[in-house]
């Protein structure tokens, strides 16, 4: 599939036909893609020409480039100006004929009757249904050629540095029927995707890197017909970027997840990280906690299961709000996760009116309890922590009891909750702190309930420690292509310039107030003060200061706390960072991420040293090996580790990925075994 030229329609707009058949046409606008569209529907058609039409575009050369007499365009256009969409949907004539109204007209009045009969159902599933609606797109068949299917070519015993990547590929394509899934959105686009699943299994950083390795045995282990050079995955890229698929990418790989039962649906825990911008651009800020500073850029809202495995996730812009990710997240889900599941989050979605919302729409939570009185909980009796457990090779005790909780709405209505309070004691660390719960104690135990708020939080930190250390989890393959935020509300500039002044203020105002302090009052000889003094002058300056402080304090209260950076020419726009790229390659991410976690727990069974799994796999990654295809599979040997108890385990884990029976999209067995190099003799 490859981009034709783009055709020139007038006024700095062009059309280009893209694929086979011209499937597919893209309208730009001075070199930027303003919509694409499939060309195979004629509705779509219509409305693309039209709307060139009002960008300025030439109807003679419109109608040259779409094949079709100007006397048409004219047509559509009329129809649109007098019936709308609508009429280009139901190829409404230009004329205003009195069939044509009336049937309008019609179909006007039993659509309106038919909306009142359904508002009531709609409202009340409004919120969830659009959630959950997400997850219901339904995909494309493949339009791929045979010649453009990975693995096609046909080829003797190779060898390749980087046979290992075929055990994550294998796992990719039978659980996840990974090939498919891509071919269906992008087509023979989806050896970019291969690729990015190369760059994260190696943790390779940047494109730009991929010059340091060998291309042709990248290119021999992925299934690709040419080497992935920079300038071929910069041209894939920027084709299926113009398609904006990522979402729809992302909802079906998690709706697979959870209907196919790869994540846990128990435990869910919502954390964040910052993804950092340090260019030129005015970005909403988000709190790094490495730097422990406020820097620009957007915050990646990700969730996973008690294993580890990411669920789902959300780039959003500045800090992010995961108070009403929680909310989100039960919406999208309540569908397919009607029991479940319990949300456990820190401190930063922490608050009265938050656990009384999320208690009242039914969404069960255990989080860390905020300002805890750390005096308080050493004077509590040891012998009330009587359930002991270990995780994490640490010691803990725990009891609980209840903790009433409340809160004012903005009516003055004051609300009351119940939720249940643990106390944990770590004995190893003789540290004690708490959690809250509102989950039912026949639910979940006390102890259940300290194990899921020190998964994520405890000796093991987060996922993010660990998956930041394995891939690259900052990195954008496209560039920052940045528009304006749609918040554009920001920190009144002049409230900090006051609380600067305010803060000088306040300080010579201490200065004088340390130096009355020393000093005495002189008196005439008559017992009043004498005005020349040294005091009677700290006396004037002191009272002149607070003037001024009480000034300063009346003039920052009547400025507003925030602005709308549109409506205040001094303050440049806010811009944010398109997320395309980036879900895309954290689509690439997640999956490699999550194939790891169930490849090492096929490890932890069948090798010794537990300890050690974890490195067994990457040992097992990072293979060098030889591979072959030929009309009905594709063949993979790996080169056998030199440790007995390794190599067993690696033989082991080879014979499970064959089981799983996976091939690729023109139907070659996906095969990987242990083995000496089959070129010699």
């Amino acid at each position: 599939m490859q981009t034709a030229q783009r055709l020139d329609i007038g006024n700095f707009l062009s059309v280009a036909f893209i694929g086979k058949a011209s499937f597919k046409a893209a309208l730009y606008k001075n070199d930027e893609l303003v919509k694409t569209i499939n060309n195979t529907d004629k509705v779509e058609r219509k409305i693309l020409i039209t709307e060139a039409v009002e960008l300025g575009a030439t109807k003679t050369k419109l109608a040259k480039v779409f094949g079709i007499c100007r006397q048409t365009i004219d047509n559509y256009v009329d129809v649109k100006k007098r019936y709308g969409i609508e009429g280009l949907v139901h190829s409404y004539s230009p004329r205003k004929s009195k069939a044509t109204e009336k049937h309008r007209q019609d179909t006007a009045q039993e659509r309106q009757k038919g909306n009142k009969v359904r508002e009531i159902e709609q409202a009340r599933k409004a919120e969830q249904d659009s959630a959950s609606s997400q997850l219901q797109l339904p995909l494309n068949e493949p339009n791929v050629e045979d010649e453009e299917q990975p693995y096609q070519q046909e080829r003797e015993w190779t060898f390749t540095r980087y046979a290992g990547i075929f055990s994550y590929l294998i796992t990719l394509v039978a659980q996840y029927d990974w090939l498919k899934l891509l071919q269906s959105l992008y087509g023979p686009f989806a050896k970019l995707f291969m690729v990015f699943c190369f760059m994260a299994v190696r943790n390779i950083h940047s494109i730009e890197q991929l010059k340091n390795e060998r291309l042709d045995e990248i290119a021999s282990i992925l299934g690709l017909g040419e080497k992935p050079t920079r300038k071929r995955i910069r041209g894939w890229l920027s084709q299926v970027l113009s398609w904006e698929q990522a979402k729809h990418l992302l909802n079906t790989l998690f709706l697979h997840q959870v209907r196919a039962g790869l994540v846990g649906l128990w435990l869910w825990f919502t954390d964040n990280h910052l993804l950092a911008y340090s260019g030129r651009e005015r970005l909403h800020k988000g709190y790094s906690t490495q730097r422990r500073l406020m820097m620009p850029g957007q915050t990646n809202m990700v969730t996973t299961d008690q294993t580890g495995r990411i669920v789902d996730f959300e780039i959003q812009e500045g800090k992010g709000d995961i108070r009403q990710r929680i909310f989100d997240l039960a919406n999208k889900w309540g569908q397919e996760v009607p029991y479940g599941p319990v949300m456990v989050f820190d401190r930063e979605a922490y608050g009265a009116e938050q656990f009384s919302r999320m208690d009242h729409q039914g969404i069960l939570f255990v989080t860390w309890e905020k300002n805890t009185k750390s005096h308080e909980l050493e004077a509590l009796d040891q012998e009330r922590f009587a359930t002991e457990f270990c995780q994490s090779r640490k010691t803990y005790r725990v009891f609980e009891d209840d903790k009433n909780v409340s809160w004012t709405a903005e009516d003055g209505t004051r609300y009351h909750l119940s939720l249940r309070r643990i106390y944990i004691w770590n004995v190893t660390s003789n540290r004690k702190t708490c959690g809250l719960s509102n989950v039912p104690r026949d639910t979940m135990s006390t102890e259940e309930c300290a194990r899921a708020i020190l998964t994520r939080w405890g000796a093991s930190e987060n996922t993010f420690k660990h998956l930041g250390s394995r891939h690259p989890l900052h990195y954008r393959p496209g560039s920052l292509i940045t528009d304006d935020s749609d918040h554009q509300d920001v920190a009144n500039p002049e409230v900090a310039e006051k609380k600067k002044q305010i803060a000088r203020v306040k300080k010579k105002l201490n200065t004088i107030y340390k130096k009355l302090a020393r000093t005495q009052q002189v008196l005439n000889k008559n017992g009043t003060p004498r005005k020349n003094s040294a005091w009677s002058r700290l006396q004037q300056d002191k009272e002149a200061v607070e003037a001024e402080l009480q000034a300063l304090k009346q003039e920052r209260s009547e400025l507003p706390e925030r602005l709308d950076s549109t409506e205040e020419k001094s303050l440049d726009r806010i811009k944010k960072i398109d997320t395309e790229s980036k879900n895309l390659f954290d689509f690439v991410t997640a999956s490699v991420w999550n194939v790891r976690k169930q490849m090492a727990d096929w490890l932890l069974s069948i090798y010794q040293n537990k300890d050690e799994h974890v490195d067994l796999l990457y040992a097992i990654a990072h293979c060098q090996g030889w591979i072959r295809s030929d009309s009905e599979q594709v063949r993979v040997r790996l080169e056998p580790l030199e440790q007995p108890s390794r190599r067993s385990a690696q033989e082991q884990l080879c014979r499970k990925l064959r089981s799983l029976g996976a091939k690729t999209p023109n139907g070659k067995r996906m095969l990987i075994e242990v083995g000496n190099s089959p070129l010699k003799g």
